[in-house]
């Protein structure tokens, strides 16, 4: 790989404004993770019984996080299939179309008969629309992180890197807020808040629906782009590769395994976070695999806080990643992340004083939420810098996607698992977690630092 201690400074006007950068970067991102957001909840509230029913509940459950996994099998595809277009004939045109049809996708989730009206063909379709979700975000994530990071002044790349990475906690923030609203509004019985038959009959569908909206306001942002400088310059050059992908495997190996790597504790962070703690959180105290009882309500809105730490720390971790470098601020994360894993009985066990455990796992969430922003804003320029820019749209997108497969897929149907086996205990979802880690710390300490690689030169 073709690298420079220097970087080339900028000789004329940005071809896109920061502004513009910023918010095409960021509204595509909120966009896509609001759509798998509004997923995620409903796997949890309504899912296992409208289109996976049965007399076991943990089954169910299983189920419908097995469909929410199967989405991230999909994604390498995407990665590799909007990587091409996106090495082969620029940004914008890729991004267009993976937000085309992420939005298409939920919006007809939102529009599916259930199982009581079609029987399994209502999962089969579930399924389908999932895997078109998953392949979207497969060529998402990374062509709005180069839009970022290839339109970056000199020695702001991690910065501008963490405007993408911000679309994961305002996408959640935007999905359960709506959930929430939703769930205020409808009419329901005392002690059935988060299952009212309004609810499941058609409420659930209309976040589905929303995000119509907000796809159009996103592709008329990213519309009015330019194509980088950077890219251009490669363009002119006659770098561009007509199977970037083979170049990909041929050339850059080693940056594919370490990329990967890179992303494995943030990913099992994430869905950690996001998706187990729901389930762990809103199940009955005296369940068969018992959780802490707190209402979908109640849980929600400490998600949101917590949330809200997981904005801010991304937010945070690009000043520190310019200056630092990449490397070195997620070596400790992810030491921190391993001690938060050891750590699960010690927040999660219910107390004696039910205050006491609304704190404790308010903390918990809050910690968590704060080392997910800290592990995932640096990446929005870390995985992007490991390829030259030739290459650089497909080599980001499988790295990043390939560890969702182990990392993501696995991580909520695993953690059920072993919150099951564990009685309850989630002792061994910590476990889990730090193992993962441990992995992740390793490629780090073996890599090397990236934040001073020269983008437009990089072009062999």
């Amino acid at each position: 790989m073709s690298q420079s201690t220097t970087s080339t400074p900028a000789t004329a006007a940005p071809v896109n404004s920061r502004a513009r950068v910023i918010t095409a970067s960021l509204i595509g991102t909120t966009i896509e993770f609001y759509d798998f957001y509004a997923y995620a909840t409903a796997a949890v509230l309504v899912f296992p019984t409208l289109f996976f029913p049965g007399t076991d509940a943990t089954a169910s459950l299983l189920s419908s996080f097995a469909v929410f996994g199967a989405a991230m099998v999909a994604r390498p595809i995407g990665a590799i299939v909007f990587g091409h277009f996106g090495d082969r004939f620029g940004r914008k045109a890729t991004l267009v179309a993976s937000l085309l049809t992420m939005g298409i996708a939920t919006f007809l989730i939102g529009c599916l008969p259930t199982f009581e009206n079609i029987g399994w063909v209502a999962a089969l379709l579930l399924l389908v629309l999932r895997l078109a979700q998953g392949f979207a975000l497969g060529g998402e994530w990374s062509g709005a992180a180069l839009v970022a990071t290839e339109n970056a002044p000199q020695g702001k790349r991690a910065w501008y890197g963490t405007f993408p990475q911000l679309g994961a906690p305002l996408g959640f923030i935007i999905a359960n807020s709506l959930f929430l609203i939703i769930n205020f509004l409808l009419p329901h019985a005392e002690g059935t808040a988060q299952r009212s038959p309004e609810f499941l009959a058609w409420g659930w569908r209309v976040p589905f629906w929303f995000s119509a909206v907000m796809v159009i306001i996103g592709l008329w942002v990213r519309l009015k782009l330019v194509e980088s400088k950077t890219f251009s310059t490669a363009e002119k050059a006659g770098a561009i590769k007509k199977f970037p992908l083979g170049q990909v495997f041929r050339r850059y190996g080693k940056q594919l395994i370490l990329g990967t790597f890179f992303m494995l504790a943030t990913y099992v962070l994430f869905y950690l976070m996001t998706v187990w703690t729901l389930s762990y959180g809103t199940a009955a105290t005296d369940a068969p695999t018992p959780g802490l009882g707190f209402t979908y309500v109640d849980f929600v809105i400490m998600q949101i806080v917590g949330v809200v730490f997981f904005g801010i720390f991304t937010l945070l971790s690009g000043p520190v990643a310019d200056a630092i470098g990449r490397r070195k601020l997620l070596i400790w994360v992810t030491s921190a992340i391993i001690v938060f894993g050891a750590l699960f009985t010690v927040f999660l066990l219910p107390q004696g004083d039910p205050k006491f455990t609304g704190a404790l796992m308010q903390g918990f969430l809050i910690f968590g939420f704060t080392l997910m922003g800290a592990t995932f804003g640096p990446m929005g320029a870390l995985l992007p810098e490991l390829f030259p820019t030739n290459v650089r749209y497909t080599g980001s997108a499988v790295a990043y996607n390939v560890s969702s497969i182990l990392g993501a897929a696995v991580a909520p149907f695993i953690a059920v698992a072993l919150w099951q086996t564990g009685g309850g205990n989630p002792w061994l979802v910590g476990v889990y977690l730090s193992v993962m880690s441990v992995l992740t710390l390793i490629a780090l300490l073996v890599s090397r630092e990236t934040k001073d690689t020269a983008y437009e030169e990089n072009l062999t």
